[in-house]
């Protein structure tokens, strides 16, 4: 992967890890109960099933365009196409509201990473995701062992910062927003809108 298109990810996956999701909401609740040391346990499973989407979509991908490189053109307008359509969805969604009862219940270590994994890994939503937005940064003309690494690497790094400082803010996030909810999904609404219609430009 070339410097500057790994800027655009890098600089991409910021926004993405940023965005409200079942993850964020759960590792939001997980420290407002459990504090930010223990919701690690959470984060990191979160970030193992991600790890393993972007496993699954990157190799599947790749074997596709190894096929004809049309499905690469192909597969970069249709993801741009998706990923303009869930920047609307998101821009009209309601403000999140994240639900804390008065006291934590008693979890294993193993307990929340198989929960932070679950909420990654068996979410529909996140196998299109990113079905639709590796494709952007995929050289079929390279390997893609050394590509996954620097893909997963990065938006592991960006995903766990992302998340522990969800956990360790919890309880200053969760009414933040309550208050400017819609705001906030609006303006993640509008980088996946440009995302999309800008990376398929993208050579």
């Amino acid at each position: 992967m070339q410097f500057n298109t790994w800027l655009i990810f890098l600089l991409t996956a910021i926004g993405l890890s940023l965005s409200p999701g079942p993850n964020s909401l759960l590792v939001i609740t997980h420290g407002a109960l459990h504090g930010s040391r223990r919701t690690l346990f959470t984060i990191a499973g979160g970030v193992f099933g991600f790890i393993v989407i972007i496993a699954l979509c990157m190799f599947g991908i790749g074997a596709l365009i190894k096929s004809s490189i049309v499905w690469l053109t192909v597969l970069k307008w249709v993801g741009g196409a998706y990923l303009v359509w869930l920047g609307i969805q998101v821009w009209r969604s309601p403000p999140i509201v994240v639900a804390v009862g008065a006291e934590a219940a008693t979890a294993s270590g193993w307990s929340l990473f198989r929960q932070g994994f679950l909420s990654a890994a068996t979410n529909p939503k996140g196998l299109l995701f990113f079905s639709a937005f590796l494709p952007q940064f995929i050289d079929p003309h390279r390997s893609l062992v050394p590509q996954f690494a620097a893909v997963a690497a990065t938006y592991s790094a960006t995903e766990f910062l992302a998340e522990y400082a969800m956990a360790s803010a919890a309880n200053w996030v969760r009414p933040w927003l309550e208050r400017v909810g819609r705001r906030f999904n609006r303006t993640c609404g509008g980088i996946f809108v440009a995302v999309g219609a800008v990376l398929p430009l993208h050579a």
